[in-house]
């Protein structure tokens, strides 16, 4: 494969990613490819991919983030956590800058081994930075409307849900509190929310339930991607909505199908997001045919 780019296939706790090297000058990738790689025949079976581009100055990587619908976004912890991993995994650089169109995060290895810690940046709070489609009193308690959305109403839990908390950081979040979020018929709610009119850009959905004031268990329904075992950036949303509405301290562990992540939300407003990551494969992809060749990893 002449065009051949280095693709490393990774999960963080279980949130499937896919990190592709288009450093040396490469053009970015397409929506259209990147749907492509996303499909099931390609082998790569993403949630997201990360496109590493040549970063400048102090900046070692800039980051481009796809959805598996193809769809760009700005923000993904469990993805920035993979790409550091690639990159730490280079050289022996125990800190690393990595860019994104929406902003700059700093990581370095976590505490245990195999663990990456990612400092996520200042959560945006305002309505119009989430953003929302019109100013609301309160972004700790804002109504997401379900009356005269066709069949919402009918979902199976959908009277369950009260008001959510919404949180930016580096894409839009809604967070509900619920008892049970297994009472929720979550695969078909989840879309009804992410494409409601309040949120003009979509938005992540979160169900949250404290089960202490150090511990949240939670599932998401991530935009262009649906249901996911893990989601970095919903976890650092919750963790500040958490402490925004007084339901738990400044550190917490979130609880996601796919595992475990350690939170907390410093006083200097940055949110620090400390989790596992783990190789799968490593391979080339075709840019002219796009197919992809894997080799599987091999515990040491």
């Amino acid at each position: 494969m002449s065009t051949g780019l280095p693709v490393v296939k990774m999960n963080g706790l279980g949130n499937a990613i896919a990190v592709v090297d288009l450093r040396g000058g490469h053009a970015p990738l397409t929506t259209a490819e990147a749907r492509r790689l996303a499909e099931p025949a390609a082998g790569l079976g993403f949630d997201q991919i990360m496109a590493l581009h040549d970063g400048a100055g102090d900046v070692d990587c800039f980051m481009r983030i796809y959805n598996s619908d193809g769809s760009e976004v700005s923000a993904c912890g469990n993805g920035t956590r993979c790409v550091a991993d690639v990159l730490f995994g280079e050289g022996g650089a125990r800190r690393l800058v990595l860019a994104t169109d929406a902003g700059r995060l700093i990581c370095t290895p976590g505490g245990r081994p195999g663990t990456v810690s990612v400092d996520m940046g200042v959560p945006r709070l305002a309505w119009n930075e989430i953003p929302l489609a019109h100013a609301v009193p309160d972004i700790r308690a804002v109504a997401v409307p379900l009356a005269g959305v066709p069949g919402a109403e009918a979902i199976r839990g959908a009277g369950l849900l009260g008001p959510a908390t919404v949180v930016n950081v580096g894409n839009p979040h809604a967070i509900f509190w619920v008892a049970d979020p297994d009472a929720i018929d979550f695969a078909r709610l989840g879309p009804v929310i992410e494409h409601h009119p309040l949120f003009p850009e979509r938005v992540n959905v979160s169900l949250a339930r404290i089960d202490r004031p150090d511990r949240i268990t939670l599932k998401v329904w991530e935009r262009g991607a649906g249901l996911t075992r893990a989601c970095g950036t919903a976890a650092c949303a919750t963790m500040v909505a958490a402490v925004l509405t007084g339901r738990t301290g400044r550190a917490a562990t979130i609880v996601l199908p796919g595992g475990e992540l350690d939170l907390s939300w410093g006083e200097d407003g940055h949110i620090l997001m400390t989790g596992p990551t783990e190789t799968e494969a490593t391979g080339v992809i075709d840019r002219e045919s796009l197919a992809v060749v894997l080799d599987p990893a091999r515990a040491a």
